[in-house]
């Protein structure tokens, strides 16, 4: 039976799924089980000293592949705007993309389990050694690599606004402009992301309508 040249062009309008093959007919790889996104998440988070977030994009994008570089910014510039700490939001939605509330449940799981037995032991501790000289030099240089992390993860996402719904130009405009109202003019994340981010949601889904 003929296909409708409706439901072709919906077909192939719609995104990718997480399980479609791959242009050259490969499957994208993808955990096995949510037990495998647990002891990933797990693993990431226990790397995580100064910020989770460049671990998660080398670990879930370019160590396991699960997810392309500009899937991962989609998630997580979704992740960004919804209320909570964005990492734990994007493990939230990833869990979700391949398990439903099994995987969401399981990555959420890896991401706090085992750090938070590794907070409570080093909070019991916290209050003897902050003032010591050591501990106090070590802190201050692991917030010097923290920022390097992060710092270097921007780097490398940044390629992604070349492909992005709002075209190269646009995109790495709002992107600059953020970096103005933030780092340099000092203006209150809460209202960037509040005046920015549903401008740029509205310009792309404007440039996106057929």
């Amino acid at each position: 039976m003929p296909v409708p040249e409706v439901a072709q062009d919906a077909a192939s309008a719609a995104p990718p799924h997480p399980e479609s093959p791959a242009p050259g007919g490969t499957p994208p790889p993808r955990p096995a089980s949510p037990a495998e996104l647990f002891w990933a998440f797990t693993r990431l988070a226990l790397q995580g000293f100064g910020g989770v977030l460049p671990v998660a994009q080398r670990e879930l994008v370019e160590r396991r592949r699960w997810l392309a570089k500009q899937e991962f910014v989609e998630l997580l510039s979704v992740a960004q705007v919804l209320p909570g700490p964005n990492i734990v939001n994007l493990s939230l939605m990833i869990g979700d993309r391949f398990f439903g509330a099994r995987g969401a449940f399981a990555s959420l799981a890896g991401m706090l389990a085992a750090p938070l037995i590794v907070v409570l032991a080093a909070a019991a501790v916290y209050a003897e050694l902050a003032r010591h000289p050591l501990v106090a030099g070590a802190l201050r240089g692991m917030g010097a690599v923290a920022a390097g992390l992060i710092l270097a993860t921007g780097i490398k996402l940044v390629g992604t606004l070349k492909q992005s719904a709002l075209g190269r130009e646009l995109a790495f405009g709002l992107a600059a402009l953020t970096v103005l109202l933030v780092a340099v003019l000092h203006w209150p994340l809460l209202w960037v992301l509040g005046c920015l981010g549903p401008l740029a949601m509205v310009l792309a889904w404007r440039r996106s309508k057929p």
